[in-house]
């Protein structure tokens, strides 16, 4: 699937070539190309035009950068050395930036420049990303650029730029650790890199697509009436890193799109609704930053896209009279982005779309998927809706049966109970546990704490030691006022992690995250615990055990026999119990 000769050589017509998936060079073009041409070939090949003429269906015109090219960029400039060692991710960045692309493609890279005035996407590809066994999702980087300058030799310069970046990106600390943590080397890597136009519409200094989305076919937190193989999907506003980077968004079952979400009454769901999103920014150019992923990039309030125009479809209006939400515009009450004129009035049959390119992306991949996409609406309703598909990846479905009854819930021997789990499966060999002090805990100390975490992670890998984590809010968010903003990377490690929540941070669970496709990939066992829960986690036992290290905000233990650790894929139960 990875290779470059099936695919047509880059015309430098770009948007207005017949050709819209093309590549320079001749090696591989890895993981996440690899799965866009496939959905190229046999997902959209079997998807109807008749079946959603209200849309423009189609992957968004891309080329890729074979790893011919990283390997020539490498090799001319002696970057090994320093991609190696243990230098900061920025002098990193930097040697890469100061590197120079091979003469013999740079012309085609620059007519991309000299052609195009709108918003474009480099994204890794690197071999190892998107493997079904470790995929390395949202492990590199990607740049967005606005690439609207006036002068064709700066959109050139912020290019390739951003080309350096992901190259650089493959040796950042985050990556080797990961890397570390599954067994393999970092000499096997090698780098492809998508240049991909940005679906969306320019609206002022912004420019992004109304509609960014995460499909799973199948779904480990199952609501109300809905089975596993039911699936789940995550919209957001804007651009799609509110939603992998773990931020808020809006999550539902789309055999069930009108069922109740499941919060604690309606002033829970307005709290927890997404009230900024994700831009290119297309304004004044911010002080330069290549080595930054966000450096062109924008987060906006919701009154912007109120402004836009862009929430017509997308939010209900609280009434504070009748305490009650109304689909659409009404008022001038809080605004919560539930997508219900979409999914309840199906406004435009989007979900049904969604539905059907899982359905047909886990019979082109014979397995349960994740698809990520976005769609352009346009506000002044002059252009079809567009669906731009961006990826497709196999998810990892642990089919043997695992049964944890309510009695084991409850035993005297209970460290950690849970309804709400993910994975399948048990585990006999940890002896290590790694905690957050909830007596301690604050939002404003969550990126203190992922610095000691990254720490002991590191040990514990070395050593070869699997250890069980217990924290709260989301592990992975990339908002450390929902949870705590490690990468994999630092906690690759564990082998069973907990999630729980305290009455001042309760966020809903986020499984439209590349951190969590890596979890549920490397099969480490998820456990989900309210504060309200009973028996829960049993602290005081945890705090009886002798420290091999401690610190205000974080307690690591080592036990003289492993815990048994135990989770019902079917059920959602988990539980782990002490000797």
């Amino acid at each position: 699937m990875s290779s470059a000769s099936q695919l047509p050589r880059f015309n430098r017509a770009f948007l207005g070539a017949e050709q819209t998936f093309t590549r320079l060079g001749t090696g591989e073009i890895g993981g996440k190309a690899a799965g866009l041409n496939l959905v190229r070939e046999k997902v959209l090949s079997g998807l109807n035009p008749d079946e959603f003429p209200a849309f423009d269906v189609n992957i968004p015109t891309l080329t890729v950068l074979t790893t011919e090219l990283f390997d020539d960029f490498m090799a001319h400039n002696d970057l090994y050395d320093i991609a190696m060692s243990d230098e900061t991710d920025e002098r990193i960045a930097l040697a890469f930036q100061r590197g120079e692309l091979p003469a013999e493609f740079v012309g085609d890279l620059r007519s991309i420049a000299a052609g195009l005035h709108t918003p474009l996407a480099i994204r890794s590809s690197s071999l190892l990303e998107d493997a079904l066994e470790h995929p390395f999702a949202g492990v590199y980087g990607t740049k967005m650029i606005p690439n609207n300058q006036p002068d064709t030799d700066t959109r050139f310069h912020r290019l390739v730029e951003g080309i350096k970046f992901v190259y650089a990106s493959t040796f950042f600390s985050g990556p080797k650790n990961y890397i570390g943590s599954v067994g393999q080397s970092l000499r096997d890597e090698k780098m492809a890199v998508i240049i991909q136009e940005v679906v969306g519409h320019r609206m002022g200094e912004r420019f992004y697509p109304a509609v960014s989305g995460v499909g799973r076919s199948y779904s480990y937190y199952p609501t109300a009436r809905a089975e596993p193989e039911d699936g789940v999907i995550n919209l957001a506003l804007g651009l799609g890193k509110e939603i992998v980077d773990g931020g808020m968004s809006w999550t539902y079952c789309p055999k069930y799109p009108t069922a109740p979400p499941p919060y604690n009454g309606l002033g829970d769901l307005i709290k927890n609704t997404q009230t900024g999103f994700w831009a290119v920014n297309m304004g004044a150019p911010p002080p330069p930053d290549p080595a930054r992923e966000t450096e062109y990039l924008v987060r906006a309030e919701l009154a912007a896209a109120e402004y836009d125009g862009a929430l017509e479809h997308l939010v209900s209006t609280y009434d504070p009279r009748s305490e009650r939400l109304r689909p659409g515009l009404q008022g001038k009450g809080a605004r919560v982005l539930d997508f219900s004129p979409l999914l309840t009035f199906d406004t435009l049959p989007i979900n049904d779309l969604i539905m059907r390119l899982l359905n047909l992306s886990e019979e082109a991949l014979a397995k349960a998927v994740e698809i990520e996409f976005a769609v352009a609406l346009d506000p002044l309703g002059r252009t079809t809706p567009r669906f731009g598909f961006l990826q497709a990846r196999p998810m990892m479905v642990a089919r043997a049966p695992v049964t944890v009854t309510e009695d084991e819930l409850a035993s005297p021997q209970v460290i950690v109970s849970s309804e709400h789990s993910l994975g399948n499966g048990t585990r006999d060999d940890i002896l290590d546990i790694v905690y957050l002090r909830p007596e301690a805990f604050e939002a404003r100390h969550t990126p203190t704490i992922a610095g000691e975490l990254d720490i002991i992670n590191r040990e514990l890998v070395h050593m070869g030691r699997p250890y069980l984590l217990i924290g709260f809010g989301r592990w992975g968010s990339s908002d450390p006022w929902l949870g705590v903003p490690v990468d994999w990377g630092q906690i690759g490690g564990a082998s069973v992690i907990v999630e729980a929540t305290l009455p001042q941070m309760t966020p809903d669970l986020s499984q439209g995250s590349h951190f969590f496709h890596n979890l549920i990939s490397f099969e480490v066992l998820y456990l989900s615990v309210s504060h309200t829960a009973e028996p829960g986690i049993h602290w005081k036992w945890l705090d009886a055990q002798p420290p091999i290290s401690e610190s205000e905000l974080v307690r690591h233990v080592r036990l003289e026999h492993p815990v048994a650790v135990k989770v019902d894929g079917r059920s959602g139960r988990g539980v782990i119990t002490h000797a």
